[in-house]
């Protein structure tokens, strides 16, 4: 393994004419182990440098290059030679996998950004809005209790059970223009206890 890494970086050289990387690709398809270490002694440093062009960080580089021989291995079958040289195919996969690789690191960047953002610009604070919440439920509570109780009783039918004017009326037993009036008076007092500015 340590000796393939020194081929990918390049630090091994080159004694002899270069086998044709076509023929290699073609004895890979076959499952010839010995092939692929000519193919891999043959294109990994091409590969890498590509690769590092894209990617930049040199440990990931490693990583997709690793990846790009372990695709010319499984798809060697796949290289046709009339449509391009092999030299041709083999970088083409290795730049689309080192972008694919520049791609999902921007995409796990920008998802985690996202989750920050979210996080540091959350509306409001969860105790926070409870405790505001409590408070202003207290303080309702409190301005109730200093209507009368037929001030409170049109008030609770009308706002807190739904009730139209005419039902409160007919529940109460009361003409509608008197339901109205108490209703008036008490959202009145209402706003004032609760300093709600008209």
């Amino acid at each position: 393994m340590a000796d393939r890494v020194r081929r990918i970086t390049g630090s091994v050289p080159d004694t002899e004419l270069p086998p044709d990387a076509g023929a290699l690709l073609q004895r890979v398809a076959r499952g010839d182990e010995q092939a692929f270490d000519a193919l891999y002694d043959l294109v990994s440093a091409p590969v890498f440098g590509l690769v590092r062009r894209v990617v930049r960080d040199p440990a990931q580089s490693e990583e997709v290059t690793q990846e790009v021989m372990l695709e010319l291995w499984r798809t060697a079958a796949r290289f046709a030679p009339d449509r391009g040289s092999a030299m041709t195919w083999v970088m083409t996969l290795a730049h689309r996998r080192a972008v694919d690789r520049v791609r999902s690191a921007q995409s796990a960047t920008d998802r985690e950004d996202k989750a920050f953002r979210r996080e540091t610009t959350r509306p409001f604070d969860e105790v926070a809005e409870q405790v505001s919440t409590r408070l202003e439920y207290e303080q309702v509570r409190r301005c109730l209790a200093s209507l009368t109780d037929l001030q409170r009783e049109s008030v609770e039918l009308a706002y807190y059970r739904g009730l139209t004017y005419k039902e409160v009326s007919e529940l109460l037993d009361t003409p509608l223009g008197t339901v109205k009036t108490r209703l008036r008076d008490g959202l009145i007092r209402l706003r004032d206890c609760l300093g709600v500015a008209r």
